[in-house]
């Protein structure tokens, strides 16, 4: 017995220290990948469908605004044309 001041059965609990520190560590990495998926804190990804210039992203706005009914097709298309710099 390496410690005999620990008593009887104190070595029962060394082959669980490795388990300890897997749990730990398993438990360290999903939050970071939860947080990544989600896309919160710093180590979020950047998302793969965010609009590349703003006009993309004003274009997308309108899209989602006309799918839901808010405005007319005339305002929709007066809106995009005038995002594409077209005549109003």
């Amino acid at each position: 017995m390496p410690y005999p001041h620990w008593g009887p059965g104190a070595g029962a609990f060394w082959p669980l220290i490795p388990l300890f520190w897997a749990l730990l560590w398993g438990t360290v990495v999903v939050l970071v990948l939860r947080a990544r998926r989600h896309g919160k804190g710093p180590f979020a990804w950047s998302r793969p469908g965010t609009p590349a210039s703003p006009t993309a992203a004003a274009e997308a706005i309108l899209a989602e605004r006309y799918a839901r009914g808010e405005m007319s097709d005339d305002e929709y298309f007066q809106r995009v044309s005038v995002l594409k710099g077209g005549a109003t």
